[in-house]
């Protein structure tokens, strides 16, 4: 489903990844660990297609992505979603007009129905007309997921999204959010440096150690 091989990546004269390789079947939930500096968001954002690389591919679905370091589709054409740490929701839109951003191609019942089922798919019925300052951290995380999930990825890209919430939250969106991708059925990829919320998120976990990643 997912392959990423050969990917190395250099900051001037840093060399923070060097022989990268990954492969993910469909559906499955991985966690990748590291140091700060590491290199798990660069790769994380090449396979986005939002970095380039000094060597790497990139394929989906056998698709090829990227090649050589450089990227083919651009990140918009690539069926790749991503949620980050911030949240990134428009604080002038409502939580509908957020999680229909991006399917503003759809005629109004359709993305009303698509609308519906994803805030029944985060468990947060009802919420259409609020703004994101009038939800808590976690409801907004959640429907930051909804936005992503609204364009039907077949790959979502998580760069710690937990990491701002306090622990008692952070547990369970954690369990909460793999249930929601696990119904969905989406190929994820986490970006965290807590081990701890790996093994709880991932069905697999991976490392990076010594410029390449090791699979636990």
């Amino acid at each position: 489903m997912l392959s990423v091989s050969h990917l190395s990546i250099s900051f001037d004269e840093n060399h923070v990844l060097d022989g990268f390789n990954l492969d993910l079947e469909s559906g499955d939930i991985f966690a990748l660990l590291g140091d700060s500096g590491s290199g798990k968001s660069s790769a994380l954002r090449f396979i986005a297609g939002l970095e380039n690389a000094k060597l790497g591919s990139v394929a989906l679905d056998g698709n090829s992505l990227s090649n050589d370091g450089n990227h083919l589709v651009k990140p918009e054409s690539r069926e790749v979603g991503m949620v980050f740490q911030d949240y990134a929701l428009f604080p002038h839109m409502t939580v509908f007009q957020n999680i229909s951003f991006g399917i503003s191609h759809l005629t109004t019942n359709e993305k009303n129905k698509k609308v519906k089922s994803l805030l029944g798919l985060i468990s947060l019925e009802g919420i259409e007309d609020k703004y994101p300052h009038q939800l808590s951290g976690g409801e907004q995380q959640r429907v930051s997921l909804a936005r992503s999930l609204a364009t039907s990825p077949k790959l979502l890209l998580l760069d710690e999204p937990f990491s701002s919430l306090d622990k008692s939250h952070r547990d369970q969106l954690v369990k909460e959010v793999r249930e929601i991708l696990k119904n969905a059925g989406v190929t994820s990829i986490l970006v965290t440096h807590d081990e701890a919320e790996a093994e709880a998120f991932a069905d697999k976990v991976g490392i990076i150690n010594k410029k390449k990643l090791l699979i636990k």
